[in-house]
């Protein structure tokens, strides 16, 4: 058996294989209510033979969204909208998870191929928030939190996990990349406090941490929880990779059962040396000097690669978007270039190649 589409086993849950689908926004949700193109989206990942498909990135509060557009999980009626999807999801023996986010101060945009970045108030815009009053470039400058709205968030995050499980889903993933609230805080280039939640790692990485331990509680002890983490900045002075390794051992001792490592994010225009695999390093640094299993991303494409970062030892699984984007059962075809044989969908068996020994 592949390395890649071996089962692996995290608390009550087994993945029948380790291709997963990574959380990518579309942008295309109403009042934080996904619908008929997140059923087809994300479902058609599902009959595509991936072992965990990831939901996009969904906010705890409606402050929290990247853009109008972009989905919640902060009331019932988008529990019910997510549970239309986690259902078909399962009839496929796959399982679902959520990414629980907030965008802090990359929050209340347009669409991206609208023909202006920032919403106004009139077109659903909102004034974002950050731990400091400091604008990413191009945004409006945030608002800084208070000690009680941060206890407020964190309250926040864990009505969600809770709400996760009533919408099905299997696993929560905490957004702590891509220059979102949680990495503003753990960043030194966005987080400027000096209060408890500034200054030191210990202090930037409270709110992500007392985050972790309120999920935990809520969502209880059988349920995976992971967190995706930008291990570097890419720039002088920023948050980088000796900070993700201790970082990653703060949440292998808080009960998170594994990183999913991103970069970049935080700053624009940081010099990021983007080629095949080029985040695979920081996920392999992170499993041996942390002791946490890890999820490689970023510019996986081909069945050799995937199989080859596990097999090296680099990650336990990998998490592929722009690759199932294009084709949406990259899985299948994965698995006959391998030859590995696994189930297909009955409805899709006329188009194996590969056949039962």
């Amino acid at each position: 058996m592949t390395r890649l589409f071996s089962p692996l086993t995290l608390r009550s849950s087994t993945f029948t294989n380790r291709v997963w689908v990574s959380p990518m926004c579309q942008y295309s949700a109403v009042d934080g209510v996904v619908g008929p193109w997140h059923l087809v989206h994300l479902g058609g990942f599902a009959t595509g033979g991936a072992g965990l498909v990831m939901a996009e990135a969904s906010a705890v509060t409606p402050e929290g969204r990247i853009s109008i557009a972009c989905p919640g999980l902060w009331n019932e009626v988008q529990v019910n909208a997510w549970r239309t999807v986690t259902d078909f999801i399962h009839t496929q023996g796959t399982k679902a998870g959520i990414q629980l986010a907030h965008a802090g101060r990359k929050g209340s945009t347009m669409r991206p191929w609208d023909d202006h970045l920032m919403a106004t108030k009139a077109e659903g815009g909102w004034q974002a928030v950050a731990p400091s009053a400091l604008a990413f470039e191009g945004y409006a400058v945030p608002h800084a939190l208070s000690v009680e709205e941060i206890d407020a968030l964190v309250e926040d995050f864990a009505n969600a996990a809770d709400r996760a499980l009533r919408a099905g889903f299997d696993l929560v993933e905490l957004h702590a990349a891509h220059g979102y609230l949680f990495h503003e805080f753990l960043s030194p280039l966005s987080n400027l406090r000096d209060d408890e939640y500034g200054g030191s790692l210990d202090n930037r990485a409270r709110l992500l941490l007392r985050a972790v331990d309120a999920v935990r509680a809520r969502i209880g002890e059988e349920v995976p929880m992971f967190v995706r983490i930008s291990a570097s900045d890419y720039t002088s002075l920023g948050w980088d990779i000796d900070e993700s390794v201790e970082l990653s051992k703060m949440l292998r001792e808080a009960g998170v059962d594994l990183v999913d490592v991103s970069s970049g994010g935080n700053v624009a225009n940081a010099t990021i040396p983007i080629g095949p695999g080029y985040q695979v390093h920081f996920a392999q640094r992170i499993r041996d000097e942390a002791s946490i299993p890890t999820a490689a991303v970023g510019l996986i494409n081909d069945a050799a690669q995937a199989e080859q970062i596990l097999s090296d030892g680099s990650a336990d699984a990998v998490f592929l978007a722009r690759a199932f984007l294009r084709n949406p059962r990259w899985a299948l075809g994965a698995a006959e270039a391998l030859g590995e044989f696994i189930t297909w969908p009955k409805q899709l068996e006329r188009a194996r190649t590969l056949r039962h020994p």
